[in-house]
């Protein structure tokens, strides 16, 4: 199954935000929206995979450090990818901020008491991603166990 890429970054380019979904009619939903707040001519909306675009923003050496947050609720088996990326593309200070982080309960429990429905590679995706953050010196973590849980990473360096 083949879940949406959603990543949202801010840079100091002009207050801009840059949006990358795979899907438009996702980010149509919300233009209406963003045109009356009259903010529309600040996103940058890129319909695409994630990972290729960040691969292109870091071939131009300006993007490195320029980005102010992300915000990641993509496919979970590239969240560790999205994350090698992000440290590059975030300046010290900035906030990457990880979508479903606690995987309905189950990154706390044992294997064998997770339901079937939440197997799966994309769990341990998170696990391992989970784990990665808790390493990266990088980084200082903050878990919000809002929703479905989200991970809120400051760049320290």
């Amino acid at each position: 199954m083949h879940l949406p890429t959603k990543l949202f970054m801010t840079g100091n380019k002009i207050l801009q935000i840059t949006a990358i979904d795979v899907n438009r009619e996702t980010y149509e939903i919300g233009l209406p929206i963003i045109k009356k707040a009259g903010v529309d001519h600040k996103i940058n909306f890129i319909e695409s995979e994630a990972l290729s675009v960040l691969d292109q923003l870091l071939k131009d050496s300006e993007n490195e450090g320029s980005f102010d947050y992300a915000f990641v609720d993509a496919d979970k088996d590239n969240y560790c990818n999205y994350h090698e990326r992000l440290m590059k593309l975030l300046k010290v200070g900035g906030i990457a901020v990880y979508d479903n982080t606690l995987w309905g309960g189950t990154v706390a429990v044992p294997e064998e008491q997770v339901p079937d429905h939440f197997r799966g590679s994309s769990r341990q995706a998170i696990l391992d991603l989970n784990r990665s953050l808790a390493d990266d010196p990088r980084v200082q973590l903050s878990h919000v166990a809002l929703g479905d849980g989200i991970t809120i990473c400051r760049r320290i360096f």
